[in-house]
């Protein structure tokens, strides 16, 4: 660790990282329980509408009870509420990760995405303000819910087995283009996972769903949760327009990449491991985009774009710690 690195502040950024964790857990359980009573609260809702149609579906007032209305109009639910709450929980888990990266990189004195620990702890900050901002509506916000799952794992997994002591990073990592090019890729990864995860659910919902948009859900859990899950078209639409936004960052990162290499080792592109996986996760996504748009190829989109969150997966784990490469000591 060089003399430079804060302790004190290190210390800090460690603690609201695990903050943010337990935050986001918390979040995770509000979640689900406005997805487990999100079927409860709509059938509810159809009884009270019933009652005010048989009632006339009017205001009522009399000489008796003069001013006595009715209320027919919008009501939240109670799931409606509890998912709302979990939303403000995440935006407060959110700041504190956010908090917490930038609280590492004032104690190392440099930008904190250096090595695998870092890397993990800003894709998953990247997944969850992509979710905040695409799933932000009652009709999206059950994806949340799937989106926090494997950001939580990830989470565990960097403080658990990635977790590297702050400190400053090897000599060949001493660039701005580690500002630039990092940044960018792992912003995109986060945005591909949210991506991901709306292509899974995409396709669990599409089993069930009939031509006309009606359930034929298997009984059980899974029912349960096919029936709570936002209409398929819901579900692509939000695969698409996440993949929108992080393919031209991905894009940029890797073109950002090939200029950091040229200036660190005389080639732009060399064919090592990492790059030759991230050249084909962009081959992929750009496969996923032209089949979302062409009616032939339309239903093998989210197959690619599962496969080519795959790969980005692969290529951060395996690349990273069974194949040897230059980008060896990112690991």
């Amino acid at each position: 660790m060089g003399p430079e690195t804060n302790l004190e502040l290190a210390k800090y950024a460690d603690v609201l990282f695990t903050s943010a964790t337990a935050i986001y857990a918390i979040a995770l359980i509000l979640l689900v329980i406005e997805l487990a009573t999100s079927r409860v609260d709509a059938s509810a809702a159809r009884d009270r509408s019933r009652e005010l149609v048989a009632a006339g579906g009017a205001p009522i007032a009399s000489d008796g009870a003069p001013g006595l209305v009715v209320d027919d109009g919008p009501r939240r639910s109670k799931s409606e509420r509890i998912g709302r709450m979990g939303y403000a929980v995440i935006v407060a888990g959110l700041l504190a990760h956010v908090t917490s990266i930038v609280v590492r990189g004032m104690a190392t004195g440099r930008m904190p995405w250096g090595n695998m620990y870092e890397f993990v702890t800003i894709t998953c900050a990247g997944a969850v303000l992509a979710g905040l901002v695409m799933l932000r509506r009652s009709e999206t916000r059950p994806i949340l819910v799937f989106v926090l799952v494997p950001v939580l794992a990830l989470m565990f997994v960097a403080e658990g087995v990635l977790y590297t002591t702050a400190g400053p990073v090897v000599p060949a990592l001493k660039s701005y283009w580690l500002a630039i090019h990092v940044s960018i890729v792992s912003i995109g990864s986060g945005i591909f996972l949210v991506s991901g995860v709306a292509s899974l659910l995409y396709l669990l919902r599409r089993r069930y769903e009939l031509p006309d948009g009606t359930l034929a859900a298997p009984s059980g859990a899974l029912g349960r949760l096919v029936q709570a899950l936002p209409a398929s078209h819901v579900l692509d639409r939000v695969a698409y327009g996440t993949v929108i936004v992080a393919f031209p960052l991905f894009s940029a990162g890797v073109i950002c990449g090939a200029i950091w290499a040229e200036a660190a080792w005389g080639r732009p592109w060399g064919w090592d491991p990492k790059e030759t996986v991230s050249f084909i996760s962009w081959v992929i996504y750009a496969a996923y985009l032209h089949a979302r748009a062409t009616s032939v190829w339309r239903k093998a989109a989210p197959y690619l774009n599962i496969l080519g969150f795959a790969t980005m997966v692969f290529n951060l784990f395996f690349i990273n710690y069974v194949v040897s490469g230059l980008h060896s000591y990112a690991g």
